[in-house]
């Protein structure tokens, strides 16, 4: 993990208990690509997601992971964003955001940080949900991909 990513982090981490309202382990596991063979679509890796507390539908987050890439590479993002939640029912609700991030990959400026923004879709319960993306090919290099995160609360403030 580059150095200059460790202050942030402890930042958001002390911050947390002061005026945060959950916390979310982020399991990376798996991207879908629209065309070409030959991408790793096993993107294992762990993070984390915290959402502060909900202003009516919004809920400001904050968000980081490592992984391995579409290449078999390891690739880093912290960033920030915000969903509107919509409840389905009793158990279930839907989120839909948009996530702004600093990102580092080895195939893209060599691992040189650089910054992006994605809609994204959730879905899940209190304690557990899938989150999902859409990532448009962004190089000559990459082609269109679908991925997808599993996150489980263990804290709640």
């Amino acid at each position: 993990m580059p150095r200059y990513l460790i202050p942030v982090i402890i930042t958001v981490m002390l911050s947390c208990s002061a005026t945060g309202k959950e916390f979310h382990l982020v399991l990376n596991g798996k991207s879908i690509h629209f065309e070409g063979s030959g991408w790793n679509e096993d993107n294992w890796g762990l993070g984390f997601e915290y959402n502060f507390d909900q202003r009516g539908r919004w809920i400001p987050l904050v968000s980081g992971s490592v992984f391995r890439d579409s290449n078999e590479d390891i690739s880093k993002y912290l960033g920030g964003g915000i969903k509107a939640r919509f409840p389905l029912g009793d158990i279930f609700h839907l989120d839909a955001g948009a996530f702004a991030f600093l990102m580092t990959r080895k195939d893209y400026n060599d691992n040189d940080p650089f910054i992006g923004a994605l809609p994204f879709l959730s879905l899940g319960t209190q304690t557990i949900a899938i989150n999902t993306t859409y990532v448009p090919a962004i190089t000559p290099k990459s082609v269109d991909l679908v991925y997808f995160q599993a996150t489980f609360k263990i804290w709640e403030g």
